[in-house]
């Protein structure tokens, strides 16, 4: 077991404890001991914070040179770069992610946000309009100002940066606030932004509940925009908070995707990418494909092979190289998989494998796959964030598009067909942010990232960001003639 660390808030430059004194503890889900005590941030740490945040954003970081701006930012890639082994370290004992899946996918975007977020930095530009002869008429775009950034626990280093950069790279200054199971990388990430240049105020990190900080942060008068990912009710909550003073809020919320097999397509193949993008990171996955599609005339061989891919999961260390399959986050997690497999089996839906605990210490639960799943079914309409396939039947394409279209998410769909003329009508029909042809699950911070309903609104990524954190400015200017 790990000796137990203790962890302050980050608060204009320096590490703090919280005003009331507070500590709370955070877990290594794969063994259920106790790894850090972290500073429990309340409002009055959330309104120091702001301050702070307020104070860089009018007297240093949003008064810099942009080009200065990216090249601090690149600094901090470097030092990110330098400090990847316990940066990835530190995810996998938190979240419990094996390391293997943070080394492929998390830190590397980390670094690329930062990096093309940086050369944003002075690139922001506004356009002339020639509206009228007598005047010259331009736009700018400016900074938004102080930035709530609340990111959740799936995946904190990668969603963090997702807010992070180009916020920063707009010249706002943010205040962050970790998901309470996922603070430490937050924490290192904004120590080496002091390390890179940042003033101090320009990112401060306040661990805490959602229900304290969270709730003071959305609330808090002085916040100009909440940028949140996580659960649909949680982003409800934040508007009714958001209205106080109408911030700005963007939401990245939940999803029920669905991965469409036509009896053309690839079957080894699309079922082993079904197999990832329902199993990797544990199923706690806004876009994981939980609702995989299948061909009737096919959706024997499609289930028979994705027994066999949940089945060759290895489960164990999250710090072992070859652990393909971590722990979910929390005792509460899992007992709400565990919950929904009982409510699946009481619908009447077939466990083809998994379907249990696995082992007596960690939130460990089988890879599960469900046969014979009805659209209507909970376990179809619900985001369970677990290792849990359903394998629906359909019929014709008419009849995919309906499934598919059936939930109150929207937030990505993946297509697999030999046919690419069917692969581009699918592409038009499906309700989704994001729809994947013969692939499934890869994003880019190029290419805007978000859905619609209940998956939330707003875009990530990509220009779409730095709309996000600028507000646009009409400056008008009498020429007299």
């Amino acid at each position: 077991m790990p000796a137990i660390s203790r962890h302050d808030l980050l608060i204009h430059g320096e590490r703090v404890p919280a005003k009331s004194g507070r500590y709370f503890e955070t877990l290594d889900p794969s063994t259920e001991d106790v790894i850090a005590l972290v500073a429990e941030a309340d409002a009055a740490d959330v309104d120091a914070a702001v301050k702070s945040a307020r104070d860089a954003f009018e007297n240093s970081w949003g008064q810099w040179r942009p080009a200065d701006r990216g090249l601090a930012m690149l600094r901090l890639a470097e030092l990110i770069k330098r400090d990847q082994e316990e940066l990835i370290a530190l995810e996998s004992l938190d979240s419990g992610k094996p390391v293997s899946a943070v080394r492929r996918q998390d830190l590397p975007s980390v670094i690329d946000t930062l990096i093309y977020y940086a050369g944003w930095a002075d690139k922001i530009n506004g356009q002339v309009v020639p509206a009228r002869t007598d005047a010259l008429t331009y736009t700018v775009r400016e900074p938004i100002g102080v930035v709530g950034a609340i990111i959740p626990w799936n995946f904190p280093l990668m969603i963090g940066m997702w807010k992070i950069a180009p916020a920063l790279a707009c010249g706002c200054t943010v205040v962050l606030k970790p998901a309470e199971l996922t603070p430490l990388t937050a924490l290192k990430i904004g120590e080496l932004a002091l390390e890179a240049g940042l003033p101090a105020g320009t990112l401060n990190v306040v661990p805490g509940f959602g229900n304290k900080a969270g709730q003071a942060l959305v609330d808090h008068p002085d916040i100009d925009k909440v940028t949140f990912t996580g659960s649909p009710g949680v982003g409800r909550q934040i508007l009714r908070g958001a209205a106080g003073n109408l911030k700005r809020v963007t939401l990245e919320l939940g999803g029920k995707s669905a991965n469409i097999i036509f009896p053309d397509a690839d079957v080894e193949t699309a079922v082993k990418a079904a197999g990832s993008g329902i199993f990797f990171n544990t199923g706690q996955v806004c876009s994981a494909g939980s609702r995989i599609l299948a061909h009737r005339s096919i959706y024997d061989e499609v289930v028979e092979r994705l027994v066999g891919r949940a089945q060759g999961m290895r489960l164990g260390d999250p710090r072992e190289e070859k652990t393909s399959m971590g722990p979910l986050i929390s005792q509460t997690q899992m007992e709400r998989v565990l919950n929904y497999i009982e409510v699946g089996k009481q619908e009447g839906a077939k466990i083809a494998t998994g379907g249990a605990r696995h082992g007596d210490k960690g939130y460990y639960v089988s890879p599960t796959v469900f046969a014979g799943v009805e659209h209507e079914m909970r376990i179809s309409q619900e985001e369970i964030f677990g290792p849990v396939a359903t394998v629906i039947p359909f019929e014709d394409e008419a009849h995919a598009i309906r499934l598919a279209n059936g939930t109150s998410y929207s937030l990505a769909a993946g297509v697999w067909t030999a046919d690419i003329t069917l692969g581009l009508r699918m592409t038009r029909r499906l309700k989704a942010g994001t729809v994947w042809v013969n692939t499934y699950g890869p994003t880019d911070v190029r290419l805007p990232w978000g859905g619609m309903g209940d998956s939330g609104f707003g875009r990530e990524h990509g220009d779409a960001a730095i709309e996000n954190f600028t507000e646009p400015k009409v400056v008008w200017i009498n020429t007299g003639r």
